[in-house]
């Protein structure tokens, strides 16, 4: 295939990738360290995803998945963390997909000043894999799978037992606006993480934190959420992250990929992300169209997810009080990885206003409030048929 390909950025547009696209030539060496492995023949994909580079492998024993990250990014042991979730998973019997060991036993392995995973291809069709985020299903029987798998996901994950991930670096989480003092608790991280407390000093954080962010929304997802029980949660649930029996209404998911961005937070905080990845469509912003939510799929997603486990009134009135603020920790955590590990302030600066500003800005307009609005009266419906 063409050696040349493009990833996704910010926006609309392709571009070319931020790593270098993976060579058969460094294939050949990698994977000659995992027994299982056999041979790399071709490379049937380039993956568009930012972040790290992956592809799609022929080998002379079978398909598989390789990512490559950088060791600033990526550690064995930031992978062995996730390794052992999609382990656990396995073991539940959920559809995740077999992470291949390396001659050394462990689930990477370092070359150079690169970090690989391997992983044999996932059961189904992939069918979002050029999707860029923040796009949404196909067709409402989509959602409503997407949520029914997310509740049986969440039903594999509670017997998990593991701390909070060791990084903070591009994963999904609330430890910052989920404090009781977002403001303080992000001073104390950027002692930690200084290419973050860099790029704010520039600009007046504290300010843009409590006006659109803070004051608006943080007291009541406080309030709501501070109680909630602890798990470890995917933290992408985007269709581009599920393979799918078909594309058609009879679709369904088949396996579930993609736990980079996992951490320990809670089964609400997963499906919020989930409507904020997929039912939002921010990306129209770039093009200075106000987003929308897709109401059709919002309702099948919940209905799927609700066909597993129960949502009440409660829960509903939890979501519309954290979906403005679910994206928040990550878009910090994006922020450090443009300007501290690509040193790009460009695109570092797009993460800053266009999302972790602009999502938030998003839920006090017109179209923010209907999905609030919606969410709610859903909440009371289903609250009044309680009684």
């Amino acid at each position: 295939m063409n050696d040349t390909h493009y990833a996704h950025g910010l926006g609309n547009d392709l571009k070319r990738p931020d790593w270098p696209g993976i060579r058969l030539a460094e294939l050949d060496r990698v994977l000659s360290r995992f027994p299982c492995a056999g041979r790399p023949q071709n490379i049937l994909w380039h993956s568009p995803r930012p972040f790290s580079a992956a592809a799609e492998v022929k080998t002379t024993c079978v398909t598989l998945f390789v990512k490559r990250h950088h060791h600033r990014v990526r550690s064995i042991a930031d992978l062995a963390e996730e390794h052992r979730f999609i382990s656990h998973l396995r073991q539940k019997d959920f559809p995740v997909v077999n992470i291949l060991t390396s001659e050394n036993g462990e689930t990477s392995v370092v070359d150079d000043i690169w970090v690989y995973e391997v992983q044999e291809a996932g059961r189904g069709l992939d069918l979002y894999r050029n999707n860029f985020s923040w796009t949404a299903f196909a067709c409402s029987a989509h959602a409503f799978s997407a949520g029914r798998t997310l509740a049986k996901f969440h039903e594999a994950a509670k017997t998990f037992q593991a701390p909070s991930r060791q990084t903070k670096l591009l994963v999904a989480n609330y430890n910052i606006f989920g404090s009781a003092d977002p403001i303080q608790s992000l001073r104390t991280d950027l002692v930690e993480r200084p290419a973050l407390a860099r790029f704010l000093e520039a600009r007046s954080w504290e300010k843009d934190l409590n006006e659109y962010l803070i004051g608006p929304y943080h007291q009541h997802a406080y309030d709501a959420l501070r109680n909630e029980p602890p798990l470890w949660t995917h933290g992408d649930w985007h269709g581009s992250n599920l393979l799918w029996s078909s594309s058609g209404d009879t679709g369904h998911v088949t396996t579930v990929l993609d736990f980079g961005l996992s951490d320990r937070t809670f089964a609400l905080f997963d499906l919020c992300t989930a409507i904020e990845r997929n039912l939002i469509s921010w990306l129209d912003a770039g093009r200075g169209i106000e987003p929308v939510c897709d109401f059709d799929q919002l309702d099948a997603l919940l209905a799927g997810y609700g066909s597993i486990s129960f949502l009440s009134s409660e829960m509903l009135y939890k979501i519309s009080a954290l979906l403005p603020l679910v994206h928040a920790d990550f878009a910090l955590s994006e922020i450090e990885y443009f300007s501290g590990i690509l040193m790009n302030d460009v695109d570092a600066l797009v993460a800053y206003e266009r999302y972790l500003l602009g999502h938030a800005i998003w839920f006090r307009q017109t179209e923010g409030k209907k999905l609030i609005y919606h969410l709610n009266t859903f909440a009371d419906g289903r609250h009044e048929a309680s009684k």
